[in-house]
């Protein structure tokens, strides 16, 4: 099957959901540490994401496990991950889901 922009952006959603941040144990992606997945023509992949905080200590290596992990993904041409602290995140971005299993609700 030849891949897609709506097939890849689910593989990539797949990969993010099992890539954990370090100090709460809940995926990137159910933490609301992804902003944006912009997959272009060419299937390159542009990940827009903040981190817990601007001291996060997987601030530099995160990013890279990130694009590695994307870039195995079949049909991928390329990948980018670019961190922004606007808006800042907060604990409203955690899915429902984890939350539930953090106890928060």
């Amino acid at each position: 099957m030849t891949p897609t922009k709506e097939t890849i952006k689910s593989a990539v959603i797949d990969v993010l959901k099992r890539i954990y941040d370090p100090e709460i144990p809940v995926n990137i992606y159910d933490l609301g540490l992804i902003y944006d997945i912009k997959i272009d023509d060419d299937l390159k992949v542009n990940i827009l994401m903040t981190l817990t905080a601007p001291n996060c200590p997987v601030a530099d290596s995160l990013p890279i496990e990130i694009r590695s992990n994307i870039l195995m993904i079949e049909g991928v041409s390329n990948a980018a991950v670019d961190i922004t602290f606007i808006p800042t995140w907060n604990m409203e971005n955690i899915s429902e889901e984890a939350k539930l299993e953090l106890g928060l609700l």
